[in-house]
């Protein structure tokens, strides 16, 4: 009987969310093993646990995905894993915490499609991120700034809310991202007509910015945003837009559909990447964008 193909997914919270269970289906994995409420400290554990129960020719047919919703944990358990391996027995390991590495990857990978559609780059654009606290928002921030964007986490309740997040990013990646008070119409009137970019990155169902808003603003180019419950996070951005004009402005929009399509096929493409890896593979954020921007470019 052939062996089949088992992917171990743990999150440090009390559930392993269901899209990606169905995910890891769809890609190929016949068994899929929830663990939740696991600390990083007991992922060596279970690797090993993992990788010295099947031959090391099984390897591929053995995943580890890693979920939860924190961008900074999720990369400290995906090198707990990988440090827990004994090569030859060693197998693949993905992280996508809350689909957070995945969607950001999207979205970045979208502007990016967009902004070469006018002539320019992520490198050099200003970029400004409304909702940088959360973790689709914090990736993003770091792939735009990692590209050569100047990167701002914009803070609804002022710039000290976002400061800390965007000094451990410096620490954790070396990117250098501004943290700036948004929680005045007058202080995001002030960012806009500095920002070429718009990520509206905010909790669903928050409208972060209005049309007017972005139509004052005549130097905003892109507005992605990854909001698909009514009010959109920024008005007159469509959750089917794909490069659409925003009637009245100068700016197109990416809507949370287009986005959701790219990040659909680039965490299937990566689940896939491990069962069908020759030898181990370790997919993090880094991955994710490299695949998204792939798969943008091709579409172009």
């Amino acid at each position: 009987m052939e062996k089949p193909y088992i992917i171990h997914a743990i999150t440090p919270v009390k559930a392993v969310s269901p899209f990606d269970i169905n995910m890891a289906c769809d890609a190929g994995y016949g068994v899929v093993v929830p663990y939740t409420n696991v600390e990083t400290g007991e992922v060596p554990g279970l690797v090993q646990d993992m990788i010295f129960s099947r031959a090391p020719g099984d390897a591929k047919r053995t995943g580890l995905f890693i979920a939860g919703r924190d961008i900074l944990k999720a990369l400290d358990m995906l090198e707990a894993a990988r440090g827990a391996m004994v090569p030859p027995f060693e197998i693949s390991v993905f992280a996508d915490p809350s689909g957070a590495y995945t969607t950001a990857a999207a979205m970045i990978a979208k502007v990016e499609a967009q902004l070469e559609k006018a002539g320019m780059g992520l490198a050099g654009a200003r970029v400004a991120v409304f909702g940088g606290k959360g973790p689709v928002g914090g990736v993003a921030a770091v792939l735009a700034a990692r590209a050569g964007a100047s990167v701002r986490l914009v803070g609804h309740d002022g710039a000290a809310s976002v400061a800390e997040r965007a000094d451990s990013y410096r620490q954790r990646f070396g990117v250098t991202l501004g943290a700036v008070d948004g929680s005045t119409d007058a202080h995001k009137a002030a960012i806009l007509v500095e920002t070429d970019v718009v990520l509206a990155v905010a909790r669903a169902g928050v409208q972060v910015l209005s049309r007017a808003q972005i139509a004052a603003a005549p130097s905003v180019r892109v507005v992605a945003d990854v909001n698909a419950v009514p009010p959109a996070g920024v008005e007159g951005v469509d959750a089917f837009s794909d490069g659409a004009a925003i009637e009245g402005t100068h700016a197109v929009g990416i809507g949370a559909l287009a986005i959701g399509n790219v990040k659909f096929k680039t965490q299937h493409g990566l689940f896939k990447a491990m069962r069908e890896a020759a030898k181990p593979v370790y997919l993090a954020f880094d991955d994710a964008f490299a695949l998204a921007r792939a798969q943008c470019r091709k579409a172009a």
